[in-house]
Protein backbone atom coordinates (compact mmCIF):
# COMPACT_ATOMS: atom_id res chain seq x y z
CA UNK A 1 0.00 0.00 0.00
CA UNK A 2 1.09 4.00 -0.70
CA UNK A 3 1.13 6.51 1.53
CA UNK A 4 -1.55 8.02 -0.66
CA UNK A 5 -4.33 5.87 0.45
CA UNK A 6 -5.88 3.95 3.47
CA UNK A 7 -7.13 0.60 3.46
CA UNK A 8 -10.29 -1.47 5.31
CA UNK A 9 -9.97 -5.04 5.40
CA UNK A 10 -13.65 -5.09 4.15
CA UNK A 11 -17.06 -3.68 3.72
CA UNK A 12 -19.26 -2.69 1.00
CA UNK A 13 -18.06 -0.49 -1.97
CA UNK A 14 -19.44 2.72 -2.03
CA UNK A 15 -19.00 2.59 -5.95
CA UNK A 16 -20.87 -0.70 -7.00
CA UNK A 17 -22.20 -2.03 -3.65
CA UNK A 18 -20.03 -5.00 -3.98
CA UNK A 19 -19.66 -6.34 -0.13
CA UNK A 20 -17.13 -8.33 1.49
CA UNK A 21 -14.13 -7.25 -0.56
CA UNK A 22 -11.17 -5.11 0.45
CA UNK A 23 -11.42 -1.47 0.07
CA UNK A 24 -9.40 1.65 -0.96
CA UNK A 25 -9.52 5.26 -0.05
CA UNK A 26 -7.59 7.47 -1.93
CA UNK A 27 -7.34 10.40 0.12
CA UNK A 28 -3.37 12.30 -0.62
CA UNK A 29 -2.44 12.82 -3.80
CA UNK A 30 -2.45 15.46 -7.10
CA UNK A 31 -5.23 16.07 -9.66
CA UNK A 32 -4.76 15.80 -13.27
CA UNK A 33 -3.51 19.29 -13.09
CA UNK A 34 -0.34 17.86 -10.19
CA UNK A 35 -2.32 20.18 -7.74
CA UNK A 36 -2.28 19.04 -4.62
CA UNK A 37 -5.27 17.98 -2.76
CA UNK A 38 -6.30 16.18 0.56
CA UNK A 39 -9.16 14.31 1.47
CA UNK A 40 -8.43 13.57 4.78
CA UNK A 41 -8.99 17.49 6.00
CA UNK A 42 -11.98 16.51 8.50
CA UNK A 43 -13.75 19.66 7.21
CA UNK A 44 -13.76 18.09 3.63
CA UNK A 45 -14.42 14.57 4.55
CA UNK A 46 -16.72 14.02 7.10
CA UNK A 47 -18.23 11.06 4.99
CA UNK A 48 -15.17 9.34 3.30
CA UNK A 49 -16.04 6.62 0.67
CA UNK A 50 -14.09 3.43 0.20
CA UNK A 51 -14.01 1.90 -2.80
CA UNK A 52 -13.20 -1.74 -4.57
CA UNK A 53 -9.91 -2.25 -6.70
CA UNK A 54 -12.07 -1.50 -9.87
CA UNK A 55 -14.31 1.68 -8.42
CA UNK A 56 -10.65 2.68 -7.31
CA UNK A 57 -9.47 2.93 -10.80
CA UNK A 58 -12.98 4.27 -12.23
CA UNK A 59 -12.90 6.82 -9.00
CA UNK A 60 -9.59 8.07 -10.10
CA UNK A 61 -10.42 8.45 -13.88
CA UNK A 62 -13.84 10.66 -12.51
CA UNK A 63 -11.45 12.82 -10.55
CA UNK A 64 -9.59 13.14 -14.07
CA UNK A 65 -12.66 13.82 -15.75
CA UNK A 66 -14.12 16.38 -13.41
CA UNK A 67 -10.76 17.99 -12.97
CA UNK A 68 -11.04 18.58 -17.31
CA UNK A 69 -14.41 19.65 -17.29
CA UNK A 70 -13.53 22.37 -14.68
CA UNK A 71 -11.02 23.63 -16.21
CA UNK A 72 -12.87 23.36 -19.72
CA UNK A 73 -15.86 25.68 -18.05
CA UNK A 74 -13.25 27.93 -17.07
CA UNK A 75 -11.29 28.13 -20.49
CA UNK A 76 -15.00 28.77 -22.22
CA UNK A 77 -15.78 31.58 -20.14
CA UNK A 78 -12.76 33.61 -20.72
CA UNK A 79 -11.02 32.76 -17.49
CA UNK A 80 -7.24 31.47 -16.45
CA UNK A 81 -7.17 28.11 -16.67
CA UNK A 82 -4.72 25.00 -16.94
CA UNK A 83 -5.94 24.08 -20.44
CA UNK A 84 -5.06 27.68 -21.76
CA UNK A 85 -1.68 26.13 -22.31
CA UNK A 86 -1.68 23.80 -25.57
CA UNK A 87 0.08 21.07 -23.83
CA UNK A 88 -2.58 20.21 -21.37
CA UNK A 89 -4.76 21.06 -23.96
CA UNK A 90 -3.62 17.94 -25.60
CA UNK A 91 -2.97 16.03 -22.15
CA UNK A 92 -6.53 16.67 -21.45
CA UNK A 93 -7.94 15.63 -25.00
CA UNK A 94 -5.88 12.41 -24.60
CA UNK A 95 -7.11 11.63 -21.37
CA UNK A 96 -10.55 11.92 -22.40
CA UNK A 97 -10.21 9.38 -25.29
CA UNK A 98 -8.37 7.10 -23.08
CA UNK A 99 -11.49 6.95 -21.19
CA UNK A 100 -13.61 6.59 -23.24
CA UNK A 101 -11.36 3.81 -25.04
CA UNK A 102 -11.87 2.21 -21.74
CA UNK A 103 -15.61 2.66 -21.27
CA UNK A 104 -16.12 1.06 -25.44
CA UNK A 105 -13.83 -2.12 -24.83
CA UNK A 106 -15.54 -2.40 -21.42
CA UNK A 107 -11.94 -2.70 -19.54
CA UNK A 108 -14.29 0.12 -17.26
CA UNK A 109 -17.90 -0.80 -16.26
CA UNK A 110 -18.68 2.23 -15.69
CA UNK A 111 -20.91 3.37 -12.34
CA UNK A 112 -19.43 6.24 -11.47
CA UNK A 113 -18.96 8.10 -14.91
CA UNK A 114 -21.14 8.87 -17.55
CA UNK A 115 -20.44 7.64 -21.05
CA UNK A 116 -22.33 10.45 -22.46
CA UNK A 117 -20.75 12.87 -20.53
CA UNK A 118 -17.47 11.85 -21.66
CA UNK A 119 -18.37 11.96 -25.06
CA UNK A 120 -19.75 15.31 -24.59
CA UNK A 121 -16.65 16.65 -23.01
CA UNK A 122 -14.27 15.02 -25.40
CA UNK A 123 -16.06 17.03 -28.91
CA UNK A 124 -16.84 20.24 -27.15
CA UNK A 125 -12.73 20.31 -26.45
CA UNK A 126 -12.06 19.03 -30.07
CA UNK A 127 -14.61 21.54 -31.62
CA UNK A 128 -13.31 24.40 -29.10
CA UNK A 129 -9.93 23.55 -30.29
CA UNK A 130 -11.12 23.88 -33.62
CA UNK A 131 -12.42 27.26 -33.41
CA UNK A 132 -9.26 28.69 -32.10
CA UNK A 133 -6.92 27.30 -33.99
Amino acid sequence: MNANSASASAGKCDGCGAADVPLTKISLGRDFFGRVYDRLSPSADLSPKWYCDRCSVEKNLQRDFRDIKGEFEKLTKGAASALGQSDQLERAKLRLREIAAMIAVNTLKPTLLKPDEVASLARSIETHRAATV
